[in-house]
């Protein structure tokens, strides 16, 4: 017995009273949210991140239509990926969340500057509305780095 961990064989179990963090916070060196969330974990070898057009410095929306908060989304996506020591060819899946419909084309040009074939998996979606006002265009990424 080891600090409350059982080994078991090769393995080691947690006491109830004990738990064992399943994730890790990266920190990709943008600006903390404002709300209760984590910008980018790992979980083994894999890592979560939900990523919005958010200025690298001061957090806030950035303006200018949907080219240059796509580009800036991609942007955060690429630096907090390369955060966690990977590149975008590790990127597994992307979720797109578009206010308009009519921003998927301008969204898949500046995808493209960022992504080459072969592309993760991707879903897009057209929602009602995103959380911050103005913001339209929000992404979940999953990447496998390492192991």
């Amino acid at each position: 017995r080891v600090g409350g961990i059982v080994p078991i064989f090769r393995f080691a179990v947690a006491k109830r009273s004990e738990r064992i963090p399943m994730i890790e916070v990266v920190d990709t060196g943008l600006p903390q949210s404002k709300g209760p969330v984590s910008g980018m974990v790992r979980a083994g070898g894999t890592v979560y991140t939900a990523q919005i057009p958010k200025h690298p410095v001061t957090g806030e929306i950035v303006q200018g239509g949907i080219e240059v908060q796509a580009r800036q989304t991609f942007a955060n996506l690429k630096q907090s990926i390369e955060a966690a020591g990977g590149t975008l060819k590790d990127v597994a899946q992307v979720q797109i969340f578009l206010v308009e419909s009519s921003d998927a084309p301008v969204m898949n040009k500046v995808y493209q500057e960022f992504f080459s074939a072969p592309f993760p998996n991707r879903a897009t979606v057209v929602v009602k509305a995103l959380l911050a006002p103005g913001m339209l265009i929000e992404l979940v990424a999953y990447a496998h780095i390492g192991g």
